[in-house]
């Protein structure tokens, strides 16, 4: 280790560590990408790749970032886009839950999605795409459909848990689950020009409160369908939140839920 340290010590530039002095370190002591990641944050040294992080988020959150972990279920519209900025926000290791395939309908929003990789899981797209674009970050694949049987073991673990289900009764159960278990959970959803996004705590019963009326399992994004652009929005704001959640900064959309209309670009907080 003290080898490591001189040596990142001595690549440094000003308090930042190159990619390619990261990889270097990686194959010079046969340590993970992780490892050496994790060994630069502890240092207070930045890796590069984080450096446009730096004046919203301290290297110290950073680091805490690194050692948390997200739980994301599912990896369609929402997930994908979830993923993606998670893992080059630096969250050091994420658990992917989803039981399905690309299928051709994805393929007009859902990021991970593409013609070459229809048939494929999605939450083995999701682990090699992760890996490439950040491969200090550890993701989990888990294909599985979440529900009140095995939820309570799929979130376990979890410092926050990031809704992306596309059915009314997984994220009720998704909700019960977290709040039993003590864990934050940042929702979403999305439909044509609409989106939503609330922050529930345990103890809360914000999405007990939008879904009490709701009769169609399905939601309306049967209805309204979705377009490319909403949910990359959508999921922008639930990243956000997620990362509000892990380094404790900011104010959260705790009791209240952000109602999206992008037809009419209209922003209305609701009360919860």
């Amino acid at each position: 280790m003290a080898d490591l340290i001189h040596f990142l010590k001595a690549s440094v530039q000003g308090d930042l560590v190159s990619w390619a002095s990261q990889v270097a370190a990686s194959e010079r002591y046969g340590l993970s990408i992780a490892e050496v990641e994790k060994a630069i944050l502890e240092l207070g040294l930045l890796p590069a790749r984080y450096q446009r992080n730096r004046n919203m988020i301290s290297t110290r959150q950073q680091l805490r970032l690194f050692q948390s972990h997200a739980v994301v279920i599912g990896c369609g519209g929402l997930g994908g886009y979830v993923l993606e900025q998670l893992a080059r926000l630096g969250v050091g290791k994420i658990t992917a839950i989803d039981p399905d395939t690309f299928e051709e309908h994805n393929l007009n929003r859902q990021l991970l999605s593409s013609p070459r990789l229809l048939g494929h899981a999605k939450v083995d797209v999701a682990a090699n795409r992760i890996t490439d674009i950040n491969p200090a970050v550890n993701l989990i694949p888990v294909r599985a459909a979440f529900g009140a049987e095995n939820g309570a073991e799929l979130v376990a673990g979890a410092d926050v848990v990031v809704d992306a289900v596309d059915n009314v009764p997984a994220r009720l159960a998704l909700a019960n689950i977290c709040g039993k278990s003590g864990i934050p959970l940042v929702h979403g959803a999305i439909a044509g020009w609409y989106g939503h996004v609330a922050t529930q705590y345990p103890g809360d019963t914000t999405l007990q409160k939008i879904y009490s009326r709701f009769q169609d399992s399905s939601g309306v994004e049967s209805e309204l369908g979705n377009p490319s652009f909403t949910p990359g929005v959508a999921a922008s704001f639930q990243v956000a939140e997620a990362c509000k959640v892990l380094i404790d900064e900011g104010d959260s959309l705790r009791h209240r839920k952000l109602h999206l209309n992008l037809l009419d670009m209209e922003v209305v907080e609701v009360p919860f």
